[in-house]
């Protein structure tokens, strides 16, 4: 039986890892492989990281978790999450674990518009989230492709950064190219839009498809309900990173900062519950 199962081994749940690992709890990762910045060269906006590629942060943060023996990392994906009587039950293909806590740190799956060519142009030139990305993009005209209200409030957000910002009604876009230093927007009037870059704003899921059967609490948003420290609606299954929504915020926060703050806050309390009982 483990203190603590993880599923998710993106940088929350890899900071989860460590900080139990570090308290001397017997604790299993659970990697699926799949991420959310999984097409993205180059992260940003966090200290002492700014510009690493992601996948180089997760190699590191794996290296770091190894070197804790109370830690064992599987490359695998859990298939359902269970309570049976005091224990919670993770099922790994035939493989059913047992653990006194759940961390769920499997992140979400973003559905972008459906433009021909985005795809391609995905966590390059392409993104989401200005703090992340938008600097990138300095001195350089962006198009913000986005038919939502918060258009214009990221529009002026940008607009420090950019040299031109336009705002573009997705249903007008009918393809993106890449350029040799940018993107090129065909429009449906036959005009074409040449850019630097350009943001988005995806629809998402989450990649855990076992939510449903747990029961826990949803927001509005579609994301987990958390306090400050992950914990859900049903006891000792916290959630944490792109996947969580605690009470005090708007909304999910999705920036590699604040999963890996939500991944040592949630195993801090594990190790807290694990003291109470």
């Amino acid at each position: 039986m483990y203190d603590a199962i993880i599923i998710g081994g993106g940088p929350a749940g890899l900071q989860a890892a460590l900080t139990l690992g570090r308290m001397h709890r017997r604790t299993l990762l659970l990697d699926s492989g799949d991420y959310r910045n999984g097409t993205v060269r180059h992260a940003h906006n966090l200290l002492t990281n700014d510009g690493r590629d992601p996948a180089e942060l997760r190699r590191i943060g794996r290296d770091e978790v190894a070197a804790y023996p109370d830690v064992e990392i599987r490359d695998a994906a859990a298939s359902a999450v269970v309570r049976e009587d005091a224990a919670l039950t993770v099922s790994v293909g035939a493989v059913r674990l047992r653990a006194h806590a759940v961390i769920l740190a499997t992140g979400v799956v973003d559905q972008l518009p459906a433009i021909p060519g985005l795809d391609e142009q995905w966590g390059d030139r392409v993104a989401s989230c200005p703090f992340c990305h938008g600097h990138e993009f300095a001195g350089r005209p962006v198009a913000i492709v986005n038919g939502s209200d918060h258009a214009a409030a990221l529009g002026r957000m940008l607009a420090p950064v950019a040299s031109e910002v336009h705002l573009v009604d997705p249903a007008s876009v009918v393809r993106v190219d890449g350029t040799a230093d940018g993107l090129a927007l065909a429009r449906t009037d036959d005009s074409v839009l040449e850019v630097a870059g350009a943001f988005v704003a995806p629809t998402w899921r989450s990649r855990a498809g076992f939510l449903g059967g747990l029961g826990v609490e949803l927001q509005e948003s579609g994301a987990v309900r958390t306090d400050p420290f992950g914990r859900t609606s049903v006891e000792n299954v916290y959630a944490v990173g792109d996947l969580a929504h605690p009470d005090h915020l708007p909304g999910p926060m999705f920036s590699l900062a604040a999963a890996l703050a939500s991944g040592q806050l949630a195993a801090v309390a594990v190790v807290q519950s694990l003291v109470m009982d």
